[in-house]
């Protein structure tokens, strides 16, 4: 029978939780608090002159409605010289309508379409490959039908990173504010996606890009041939792209406030959990610790909440007012420093849901378990190209 000392248990579980709060301290001083610092900085930056032309690509396939709300906002830049390009993918004629319509009245507005007859790759990946060939410009730029910058000058900031060097420009994208747990749920989330890859992209370690709001050369995309070590996945086009190509010398991040990219909250919650799924699928096949560094801290706070709940309990029943007195302060300070870099960042990005990031933050854990279980119980060929 195993004996357990209770003086070498207590101890065991001070080391455990003291632990987990230096990791948990670490990543909020330093990669997460990133974002609203760089936020700060460039929005003292001098008005952009570096304006080099760009092509702007979107994928659409059946979002007419989405189109004629967000296409305009991205036509009417405030930028000399750049073309969108719109890919339809096999959509009903009401986007071909609509396109036809805004293309009358904008001439740098250009469409292609995904011929019928393309078979066995990615249709996403196939469109933006076809609007990176039709494009005139070096720079490209990627963004979703869904997608509608906050500003006219969106373009003009993303281009302020296009310099010697720089290859791949990464920006910040986020849901429009909404009312409900949901909606806070989501645009939280996204802000905790925003603050591990971006702030680690802005220490040096690139890992990932989201498509919905990001630029890069054509010179990088034609010498890693594309798409092509992403071909077995249906999705693909964005992060696992940008973590190939990227590296701690050709990516920057822009997160001034012209910057900024909304887009609308999904209908339904399936939708955004499908998505999430699928950045599951894809974070499988990230080079590196990326996957390790990310499961370390999402788990290493649960661990820690989880720690101090037991020394919490035991120092109480047992009247060890010194023990429970530090883990307590240890919680408080960690729960402090993580509401701060959170409260500060949603500030900085214009989230409105610094109320919900208390709650947000205690249940990630759970949402992240929920997730893994989503992606282990699906089928293999549910992500693979149709």
């Amino acid at each position: 029978m195993i004996h357990i000392d209770y003086n070498s248990a207590i101890l065991f579980l001070q080391i455990f939780c003291g632990l987990t709060f230096l990791i948990q301290l670490y990543y909020f001083l330093v990669p997460y608090s990133r974002l609203f610092k760089s936020n700060k900085r460039q929005n003292k930056l001098p008005e952009n002159t570096n304006c080099p032309p760009l092509s702007v690509i979107i994928v659409t396939k059946d979002s007419a409605s989405m189109l004629k709300e967000n296409l305009p906002a991205i036509l009417e830049q405030d930028y000399p010289e750049f073309e969108v390009i719109v890919v339809n993918d096999e959509s009903a004629g009401e986007d071909e309508d609509i396109l036809k319509i805004l293309g009358s009245r904008y001439h740098h507005l250009y469409r292609t379409f995904i011929p019928k007859s393309a078979r066995y790759v990615s249709r996403k990946k196939l469109g933006v490959a076809m609007g990176i060939k039709a494009s005139k410009y070096d720079w490209i730029v990627v963004t979703e039908p869904y997608c509608k910058p906050e500003s006219k000058d969106w373009l003009r900031s993303l281009s302020r990173n296009f310099v010697p060097g720089t290859d791949i420009v990464l920006g910040y994208c986020n849901y429009s504010y909404g009312k409900g747990i949901f909606a806070k749920r989501i645009i939280a989330d996204m802000l905790m996606v925003s603050m591990r890859f971006l702030g680690k992209a802005i220490g040096g370690n690139p890992y990932m890009g989201i498509g919905r709001n990001m630029a890069y050369r054509k010179d990088i995309y034609l010498q890693h041939k594309g798409f092509y070590n992403q071909l077995t996945l249906s999705r693909g086009d964005d992060d696992l792209f940008i973590n190939e190509i990227s590296d701690n010398r050709n990516t920057k991040v822009c997160v001034d406030s012209n910057s900024i990219m909304r887009m609308p909250l999904p209908k339904y919650k399936k939708t955004w959990r499908e998505d999430k799924i699928g950045y599951e699928v894809t974070g499988n096949h990230y080079k590196g610790m990326t996957r390790i560094s990310n499961s370390l801290e999402t788990w290493s706070a649960w661990l820690f909440n989880l720690s101090v709940i037991v020394a919490l309990c035991i120092g109480i029943l047992n009247k060890e007012w010194i023990i429970t007195s530090c883990i307590f302060v240890a919680w408080l300070i960690r729960t402090i420093t993580a509401m701060t870099v959170f409260c500060k960042t949603a500030k900085a990005m214009g989230e409105k849901v610094s109320a919900y990031l208390f709650i947000y933050d205690i249940m990630r854990p759970l949402y992240s378990l929920n997730l893994k279980i989503g992606y282990i119980t699906r089928h293999k060929s549910d992500y693979m190209r149709k």
